[in-house]
């Protein structure tokens, strides 16, 4: 068995080489390891060649394989998708699913090509999103079922059981998150934010601004009530709401950039209790 894994990075306070999980794991296994800077060289072809793979098997790679590599395996490369394809093709399907406010999402197995999770699926599996579910928590379920959906695959196209079909219906696409994506827009309504925060959850993570400080928002509600968008329109002892273009979002659990997580009492007991009610939230410009 061969693990390939993308290289080490940069990391840390010290920016020293940091390795990824994958490798850390599959060495405490006594496994081979590459981790190659260009897949689509000949040098890197060539050792997968060198394996004779029945199989190679994709997850979260982070990368689309070239036409070279994915003839090598002589039964074909196999991705495991975290989403119900054609469902969130792309690179961060968990946590679109649950900012789009999908009920369900799943994890596929799909035969490889050339082009954005778009090859024939071998099998799928439904999970439920639950009310309380953020990207961690819901990555953690859809982990399990898709280690145990691979080894279902593996076995079934091994034996002849498992055949590919193309995807129908309409795709859609979950593109890379980046640290912007997660700055809050009070004029959407409040179940649309409760959703975003869930889903960018753990990361970049949803925030805010309040007076040129940067609030990071890790738990909230969607509740009714109204107000101008951005304005804080309930603030007690342990409860802080904000007005959203419909309904309110009350802040559960809140961390100030560089600081720890904390629910929202201990917040405002400390370092937010200077707010009031008719302050406003919003952008750094705003503020």
């Amino acid at each position: 068995m061969l693990v390939v894994t993308q290289p080490d990075r940069p990391g840390g306070r010290g920016h020293r080489p940091v390795p990824p999980a994958v490798k850390s794991v599959a060495e405490r296994y006594g496994l081979t390891v590459v981790q190659p800077e260009k897949i689509g060289s000949d040098d890197f072809r060539h050792t997968l060649e060198s394996m004779n793979p029945e199989f190679i098997v994709v997850v979260a790679y982070g990368r689309i394989l070239p036409a070279g590599v994915l003839r090598v395996p002589r039964n074909g490369c196999i991705n495991l998708h975290a989403s119900l394809l054609p469902r969130h093709r792309g690179a961060a399907p968990i946590q679109w699913a649950i900012i789009s406010g999908d009920k369900k999402t799943g994890v596929t197995t799909m035969l490889m090509d050339e082009g954005l999770d778009t090859g024939d699926i071998l099998l799928q599996r439904e999970v439920e999103i639950r009310a309380d579910d953020n990207a961690a928590t819901l990555s953690e379920r859809l982990a399990r079922e898709g280690a145990e959906l691979l080894v279902e695959t593996l076995r079934g196209v091994r034996s002849g059981a498992v055949k590919p079909r193309p995807q129908r219906g309409e795709p859609s696409y979950a593109p890379v998150l980046t640290k912007e994506d997660g700055l809050i827009d009070w004029s959407l309504p409040a179940l649309t934010i409760y959703n975003r925060v869930r889903g960018l959850y753990p990361w970049p993570c949803a925030y805010t601004f309040y007076r040129g400080k940067m609030l990071k928002l890790l738990k909230v509600e969607a509740m009714e009530g109204g107000g101008r968008p951005g304005e804080v329109v309930r603030r007690g002892k342990a409860e802080l709401a904000v007005a959203a273009s419909a309904g309110l979002v009350r802040i559960l659990e809140i961390q100030l950039a560089g600081g720890k997580p904390m629910d929202v009492r201990a917040f405002l007991q400390g370092a937010g209790r200077d707010i009031r009610v008719g302050d406003r939230f919003g952008s750094l410009q705003d503020n």
